[in-house]
């Protein structure tokens, strides 16, 4: 078994797959709530939070977008995305992942790593290496993660990685933005030539109930609170978002726009003799130590 895979291989690998899940907007869940009133019965703009309701439903029911995205997690990484998710029935997805800066980035660039191909499949994640990065793997290039296999791992990030790469509709922005006691619309805006709403609030870590994992995962970074932004077309579908908040390791934000929506996607499973399970490569480093 993979014997030659180094003892901070690993943990990079799997850091590059969670940071995947944020660069394409996925900080939210799916049972995420505000602590004892929904959004709307407070300070939030009933209006708005009627409107956001809609454009989560509407999106989706869309069942696939193109996403391009930018993603600054302090010191950690900065990366560019772009690619395709569908979430009609099981989720799939292709993405080109270009890491531009940071400490994570660095590491990458030495194992021959600047950019990452990552395939969503309904029971596994897929991400391609270098040849550098390969070169610790007996020359494969791409690294499995099994869904179930992330869940059994420690500390609750593999489990919170399985829901969100299990559910790859862009609507956890929406979902966040409802949590909000100050959620409000900013008027209406252009973007990339189309006529959108704009609506903003502020998101307060404590707030959220009903997501556990996530909430674990905002905390342990230092995140106490975030503001989001979301822009909706005429169809109710969300064609940007922006998220910032405060790091232990510094300032965050992501940005992304959703276009396409309805689009086929298309991602196939890399050829086994290519791939090593990562489940295996965990064993096999806990057999050298």
């Amino acid at each position: 078994m993979h014997r030659t895979v180094g003892r901070g291989i690993l943990p990079i690998a799997l850091m590059a797959a969670l940071t995947t899940v944020a660069a394409c907007g996925f900080w939210g869940d799916s049972d995420s709530h505000a602590e004892e009133t929904p959004a709307g019965t407070e300070r939030a703009d009933a209006g708005s939070v009627a409107a956001l309701r809609t454009a989560e439903k509407a999106t989706g029911k869309a069942g696939s977008a193109r996403i391009t995205s930018t993603t600054v997690m302090g010191d950690m990484l900065s990366m560019e995305t772009d690619g395709t998710l569908g979430w009609a029935g099981a989720s799939t997805g292709r993405l080109r992942l270009t890491y531009t800066g940071g400490q994570l980035a660095e590491t990458m660039r030495k194992l021959g790593s600047t950019s990452m191909e990552a395939r969503l499949l309904p029971d596994a994640y897929y991400a391609k290496v270098g040849d550098g990065f390969a070169a610790q793997m007996n020359g494969k290039h791409w690294i499995k993660y099994a869904y179930d296999d992330l869940e059994s791992l420690p500390g609750g990030s593999g489990t919170y990685l399985k829901e969100q790469l299990a559910n790859t509709a862009p609507v956890p922005p929406v979902k966040l933005l409802l949590v909000s006691k100050d959620l409000h619309k900013v008027g209406e805006e252009e973007v990339r030539g189309e006529r959108t709403t704009h609506y903003s609030g502020t998101v307060n870590v404590a707030d959220i109930k009903g997501a556990d994992a996530l909430k674990e995962q905002l905390e342990q970074a230092g995140v106490t609170a975030e503001t989001v932004d979301v822009w909706v077309n005429g169809d109710d579908l969300l064609v940007k978002k922006v998220e910032k908040g405060k790091l232990t390791s510094g300032s965050m934000s992501a940005t992304a726009y959703y276009s396409e929506y309805g689009v086929r996607v298309s991602a196939q499973e890399p050829p086994a003799s290519d791939t090593a399970d990562f489940k295996e490569l965990l064993q096999s480093q806990g057999a050298t130590q």
